[in-house]
């Protein structure tokens, strides 16, 4: 099976003023930042409550627990929200009616949760509009690998922000391209 592509910043550009225009605007970028910065999985992404994200206070949370039913391979995992995400999902739901606390954090156009398939099939449809040919839902996990990798985030490291089971499938995520080539080289 071919593997999801890596975006580049222009990219990731060109993919968030697509979703700007789009109906649901609001909850598709912000379900393209929670791929693209937390590194989840379609179904994770889908799974997602309010609760996950949000404390009682309402202040958006540093780090979850996904539970085991949330994820692929139905272990729990611990999920850690950067600053610039936190800031992105605090704008995200301080935009919506989305008040109750077990509800899904993203509501499908019916107004029920999302699907995995679901919300796979959102991630095919945004990517084909912005002409992304190669692009998938796990495009976003494998860019933060990757550019995680190329900024010397070990691969230990890198095994834990995606729960894979092993190293050996986080190596698999990521890309190598001539400018990491070149910089490693001058290293020595």
């Amino acid at each position: 099976m071919k593997q999801a592509m890596t975006l580049n910043e222009k990219q990731l550009k060109i993919l968030l003023a697509y979703t700007a225009t789009r109906r649901h605007a609001a909850r598709d970028r912000a379900i393209v930042m929670v791929s693209y910065l937390a590194g989840l999985r379609a179904k994770e992404i889908a799974a997602l409550t309010i609760d996950n994200v949000r404390d009682e206070t309402g202040i958006i949370r540093e780090e979850f627990v996904l539970m085991p039913e949330q994820t692929k391979g139905r272990k729990s995992r611990r999920v850690f929200l950067s600053t610039r995400l936190r800031k992105e999902l605090d704008a995200y739901i301080k935009g919506t009616k989305l008040h109750s606390r077990n509800l899904s954090l993203f509501q499908s156009q019916k107004g029920g949760s999302f699907s995995g398939n679901t919300m796979c099939q959102l991630f095919l449809d945004i990517y084909a509009a912005c002409g992304l040919d190669g692009a998938s839902s796990h495009s976003g996990r494998r860019t933060l690998l990757t550019a995680l990798a190329a900024k010397g985030v070990g691969v230990r490291v890198l095994q834990e922000i995606a729960g894979h089971s092993s190293i050996a499938i986080t190596q698999r995520y990521l890309d190598v391209n001539d400018a990491q080539i070149r910089y490693a080289i001058e290293q020595f």
